[in-house]
């Protein structure tokens, strides 16, 4: 792979528009940036949980604030990278116009990287997989074939991410979104397709394109001289790019959940300074902070020392394996090979985490509950759109927005249709519905 083809800014669905003008294409990525900020599912992520449920009292993050803060550190490492490349080569402009930009398309690709996240956080795209393995889905098994089973018993909101922004949506147009080609494959952290998961490789841990979205993602990587690795079942190698927007959301979920914690009362400050403070790589730090008296300010300060340190780290991993990543030859994140001590201080983050965070009682709630209410959506959503046999089925059909219906009638396509109704809706939306069709409240009439 070369930087020359991987940083197309032909757009999805408007390919021919800005083919053969690479210098007015320089501003292309930050319209895709704004493309996403202003659209109604990326708004929607406000009342998408991240960790702790929502809403409360006490702000903690939810997956629009993370989202911003990913594309914020995102920028930072494109930025770097540019830099470090422009001081090697002063006449890499010329060379490679676009290289700029790589700032920016991080920043979008950060953005955009949740937007196919659930309602309820991981434990959404569990309740959605376990409908079709254990739930009233697996009657439709036999009416898929192998590889779109294999899509839905393992939804993906990676995948999703990418159908979002590429599928023509009924009355929304026919490009999607219509970003750039660029943007679209730093989205892309598992480049194959459901049947060809395998997590010896980082590229294929997971999957990110569901089946109906296969031809496009490849006319993406055809576009880009992405490595092919496999035909059937498809597997690509990562772009480039997709290390580094990996790394700028690890950098920020292991580091603000522990903040988030502490607001939470979840761990105390001597927990969070604990495992903090060796990333700040700062030696006067600890006198700073014991002049301070605000504990909140403390972690804020360190929070940010932790991430600035982090951010170059990765840098200096993703541009001394530039030439093993454009081969598609590096075979973990950048978070995983930065330097001790920091790596070890983070393996230590990742299982305090798991052990005090993500299995505390408020996030296991909202796991559970996210099992019932979305189970409970789709057992009632996907037979009444599938069959629509009667009055009851006819009147849900009636609650799915236009904008999700199909004339399509194969039971892959239909089910997915759902699947976008309800992989869309917020935390709140969907446990609202979910209560009103249940009449276990009662809708008003205002």
């Amino acid at each position: 792979m070369n930087w020359e083809n991987l940083l197309s800014a032909k757009r999805w669905g408007n390919e021919e528009r800005f083919a053969g003008n690479q210098k007015e294409a320089r501003s292309e990525f930050q319209r895709d940036y704004d493309r996403i900020i202003f659209s109604s599912p990326f708004r929607r992520l406000q009342n998408k949980t991240q960790v702790f449920p929502l809403p409360g009292s006490i702000f903690v993050h939810n997956r629009l604030t993370h989202s911003l803060e990913v594309a914020s550190v995102g920028r930072s490492l494109g930025t770097i990278f540019y830099n470090r490349m422009k001081a090697a080569d002063p006449e890499i402009d010329e060379r490679c116009p676009l290289l700029v930009e790589v700032g920016n398309i991080i920043a979008s690709a950060c953005l955009a990287h949740d937007l196919g996240n659930p309602a309820f956080g991981h434990s959404g795209e569990s309740a959605i997989s376990h409908y079709f393995t254990t739930g009233d889905g697996k009657i439709y098994q036999d009416q898929v074939n192998k590889a779109q089973w294999q899509d839905l018993i393992n939804f993906e909101g990676n995948a999703n991410a990418l159908r979002i922004l590429t599928h023509p949506f009924a009355g929304k147009g026919t490009g999607g979104f219509a970003l750039t080609y660029a943007t679209l494959a730093s989205i892309a952290k598992y480049p194959c397709a459901s049947p060809a998961q395998d997590k010896k490789n980082i590229y294929t841990k997971k999957y990110g394109f569901f089946q109906s979205e296969q031809s496009g993602f490849e006319k993406i990587a055809i576009e880009m001289d992405l490595i092919k690795v496999q035909d059937d079942p498809v597997v690509y190698k990562r772009h480039p790019l997709v290390y580094l927007v990996e790394a700028a959301d690890d950098i920020c979920y292991n580091i603000i959940d522990l903040e988030d914690a502490h607001r939470l009362k979840i761990l105390s400050y001597k927990e969070v300074e604990r495992l903090l403070l060796p990333l700040c790589n700062d030696a006067k730090l600890p006198d700073r902070l014991a002049g301070m008296e605000d504990d909140d300010a403390k972690i804020t300060l360190m929070r940010a020392k932790s991430i600035s340190t982090l951010i170059g780290q990765c840098s200096n991993v993703f541009y001394q394996q530039q030439d093993t990543i454009l081969k598609g030859d590096f075979n973990q994140s950048l978070m995983d090979a930065i330097d001790e001590p920091f790596l070890s201080t983070m393996k230590e983050i990742e299982r305090i985490s798991v052990k005090k965070i993500y299995n505390y009682s408020s996030v296991v709630q909202i796991e559970v509950a996210g099992y019932q209410v979305m189970g409970g959506l789709l057992e009632e959503f996907i037979p009444a759109y599938l069959q629509n046999d009667s009055k009851y089925h006819k009147k849900l059909v009636e609650l799915i927005p236009k904008q999700f219906l199909t004339k399509e009638t194969d039971v892959y396509t239909r089910i997915q249709c759902v699947l976008d109704f309800v992989s869309g809706m917020t935390d709140i939306y969907a446990v609202e519905l979910f209560r009103k069709i249940k009449g276990i409240s009662f809708p008003s009439m205002s």
